[in-house]
């Protein structure tokens, strides 16, 4: 979903009942999702809204926000919505958001074609390039290169000083892995990773002009690397990534464009994982009796990795725009409208869990929805699991002490994710 389709000003476009309608409860979404003590805790809102109504309508935007669990899986798993905000009636690829603001109108047209943005038959098509290489078993092969680059990170954390493990290891794990995964130099390291930076903007709902224009300087500048780099592995792609998406364009299954975009875009799901090394830690310090928990038993650390996800999800906000009209619940979401799922309510709905703000390293079943879900739910899910299995598995192994040595700071200038922007800790060696 992007930003800049200007939500506030699209009053007069928007699908859906009037404001009066009994989805409406007069919440400012607006003001809401840019408040920052709202980013820093969101979850008192969130169970309010989620206590009010699992559907809500905004009669300002037009846009449904979903914070019930059965209602978002519903959303997520009909065929009637899709990950293609071009069907969105008053958004971005709308004709008079195309004269009002040509800049995102370019912008999102670019970045458009990949499986992320895609409904059915395209998102199976590309998806499908890729997914067997996702799944848990044959993610195994990286298993020792994961585990290499975690050793090297960790083999520069200072003991018993102050770091922030943002910048030393949450930041740089997942971004290197990436690399890795599609043989790209480690002297890209820094360019990737502010182009990485800037096009994150493009899940936010409101951009301002210079973020719009920073997000195209790296949206050009990356694929413009991309398509070098993909031209010189050609005569030898290797068996892994880069591999398979030069195999899917030499077959026609993907063109260029397809090509290049998802490369960008797999490479860049490094911040799934970043924010799940960096939410999780904090959430086991601030938890000490599950930290000594998860210490003592190591076979945990599935389930706690489950849970992390659950109770500190990256990913705050997972649209859907409406195909054809949907009944959903007692809703009716109109055909050309948005909904978007509130992660952070839905992953603590009572519906589905028990005692759903208590923090339980060993809840089963488990059935979070971090990554979202239906045909579109993450296709990077495994690879961030076990990377944070060995993360977490080797933080404690090396280090018998880690604490909080400051307050941490967590991103108040976006809505769509949920991550820190410090974690000041210190941690001595066993």
């Amino acid at each position: 979903m992007s930003s800049s389709q200007q939500a506030t000003e699209n009053s007069g476009d928007a699908a859906g009942p009037p404001d009066a309608s009994p989805l409406s409860f007069g919440i400012d979404w607006w003001a809401m999702l840019g408040d920052p003590n709202y980013l820093t805790d969101p979850y008192p809102e969130l169970k309010r809204i989620r206590e009010l109504a699992p559907i809500h309508y905004d009669g300002v935007s037009g846009i449904y926000f979903v914070p019930g669990y059965r209602e978002f899986a519903m959303i997520a798993k009909t065929p009637l919505m899709g990950r293609d905000t071009r069907f969105w009636a008053s958004g971005w690829s709308s004709p008079e958001n195309q004269l009002r603001d040509p800049q995102t109108y370019e912008l999102f047209t670019e970045f458009q074609p990949q499986m992320i943005n895609a409904n059915p038959p395209h998102h199976r098509r590309m998806r499908g390039v890729y997914e067997k290489a996702f799944r848990p078993g044959d993610m195994v092969r990286y298993l020792p290169m994961i585990e290499a680059e975690c050793r090297r990170l960790l083999d520069r954390l200072p003991a018993d000083q102050p770091f922030d493990f943002m910048t030393a290891f949450a930041n740089p794990l997942p971004h290197r892995i990436s690399l890795q995964l599609f043989g790209i130099p480690m002297e890209m390291d820094e360019p990737i990773a502010e182009w990485i930076a800037a096009l994150s903007w493009l899940g936010n709902i409101v951009m301002t002009s210079e973020q719009k224009r920073a997000a195209q300087r790296a949206q050009t500048e990356f694929k413009a690397f991309v398509r070098s780099h993909l031209r010189a592995l050609r005569d030898e792609p290797g068996d892994g990534f880069v591999a398979l998406s030069l195999a899917a364009a030499e077959a026609g299954v993907m063109d260029e464009e397809e090509t290049v975009n998802n490369v960008v875009m797999l490479i860049s799901g490094s911040r799934t994982t970043l924010t799940l090394l960096g939410n999780g830690m904090l959430t086991l310090l601030q938890h000490p009796d599950q930290f000594a928990r998860l210490r003592a038993n190591p076979g945990l650390m599935r389930p706690a990795i489950e849970e992390m996800l659950r109770y500190e999800p990256g990913s705050s906000l997972i649209p859907r725009a409406g195909i054809k009209e949907f009944r959903c619940g007692d809703a009716v979401i109109p055909e050309g409208s948005l909904a978007i799922g509130l992660v952070g309510a839905i992953n603590r709905d009572p519906a589905l869990f028990d005692i759903p703000d208590v923090f339980d390293i060993g809840r089963r079943p488990n059935a979070q929805a971090a990554f979202g879900g239906g045909p579109h739910v993450c296709i990077g899910k495994a690879l961030a699991r076990m990377t944070a299995q060995v993360a977490f598995t080797a933080l404690m192994n090396r280090f018998d002490r880690i604490e909080l040595a400051g307050k941490p700071v967590w991103w108040t200038d976006r809505s769509d994710q949920r991550g820190l922007q410090s974690l000041p800790l210190l941690m001595r060696e066993a």
